[in-house]
C-alpha cells in the first residue's frame, strides 16, 4: 500500500501542526475502525450511483470501487495501517484511497458530507448488531422452550414478595423468562425499524445540488446486505 498523506482536510486554515496530545484526545479511529466495512459499503453504493447518474464517469466510478474493495481486503487481512493522525475511520479510508488511485479518489465525497456518511455507517452497523443479538435471543428462546417442555410436570413453589405462594411448574417458570426475552426482541425490532432510514444524501445540512438518486443507493445497500451471511433479514431502506 502506498504511504498515506497525513495532512488534515481542514489543515489549510492553520500554520502549525496539531499538538500530539490533542490528536490523541480527539482521535476516534482506535474504536470506530469497527465501522470500516459499513463505511466502504456505503461509499461503494454512493459512488456507483454517482456513476449511473453521470455526476462522475463510469470509468471513475469503477476505479474508485476497485480501490475501496482493495482497502477492505487489506483491512480484513490485517495489512491496513490505521493512523491516529487521520483521526477517524472515514479519513483513514479516504486518504488511503487517494494514495492508491490518485486524485480521482477525492471524487468519492461528491454529493455527500461527513455528517450523512457517519450517520449512515452507524445505522448500518447498529442494524447488523441488532440482527446478531436477535439471533442469539432466538437461540436462548429455543433452549428455554425445549427445557420447559421437559419440565411440564416438575412442580416448584411460586414466589411473591419473597414468600412461597401457589405451586407452579418449572416449565411455567421458564416460560416467564421466555416472555421477558420476547419483549426484549420486540423492542429491538422496533429499534431496527427506526434505524432503517437512509440519511445519505442529506449532506451537510439540507441536501445537495447534485442530481443524486437516493433510491438507487438504498437498493444498492439492500443488494450488498443480502449477500452478507451475517445479515439475517433483507434490507428495506425508507427514504421519506
Amino acid at each position: 500500500m502506498s504511504s498515506k498523506n497525513t495532512e488534515k482536510p481542514w489543515g489549510g486554515r492553520f500554520t502549525a501542526p496539531t499538538d500530539k496530545f490533542v490528536e490523541q484526545f480527539t482521535e476516534s479511529v482506535s474504536y470506530d475502525q469497527r465501522l470500516a466495512h459499513y463505511d466502504i459499503m456505503g461509499s461503494i453504493a454512493h459512488v456507483r450511483m454517482l456513476g449511473m447518474v453521470g455526476v462522475i464517469s463510469g470509468k471513475e466510478s469503477a476505479q474508485i470501487i476497485r480501490g475501496l474493495k482493495k482497502i477492505e481486503k487489506d483491512i480484513k487481512g490485517g495489512a491496513f495501517q490505521w493512523l491516529t493522525t487521520l483521526e477517524d475511520v472515514h479519513m483513514n479510508i479516504e486518504t488511503a484511497l487517494v494514495a492508491n488511485i490518485g486524485d480521482v479518489g477525492k471524487k468519492l465525497h461528491t454529493g455527500r458530507s461527513r455528517n450523512d456518511q457517519v450517520a449512515t455507517d452507524i445505522r448500518l452497523y447498529c442494524r447488523d448488531e441488532i440482527d446478531l443479538i436477535c439471533d442469539q435471543i432466538n437461540a436462548v428462546l429455543n433452549a428455554l422452550l425445549t427445557l420447559a417442555d421437559d419440565h411440564i410436570d416438575t412442580i416448584m413453589p411460586g414466589f411473591t414478595h419473597l414468600q412461597s405462594a401457589q405451586p407452579v411448574t418449572f416449565g411455567h417458570h421458564l416460560l416467564a423468562w421466555a416472555e421477558m426475552l420476547l419483549r426484549d426482541r420486540s423492542r429491538l425490532h422496533d429499534c431496527r425499524k427506526r434505524l432503517n432510514l437512509l440519511p445519505l444524501g442529506s449532506a451537510a445540512l439540507a441536501g445537495t445540488s447534485y442530481p443524486i438518486d437516493r433510491n438507487m443507493v438504498a437498493k444498492e445497500l439492500a443488494l450488498m446486505a443480502s449477500h452478507k451471511t451475517h445479515w439475517t433479514q433483507s434490507v428495506t431502506v425508507i427514504l421519506q
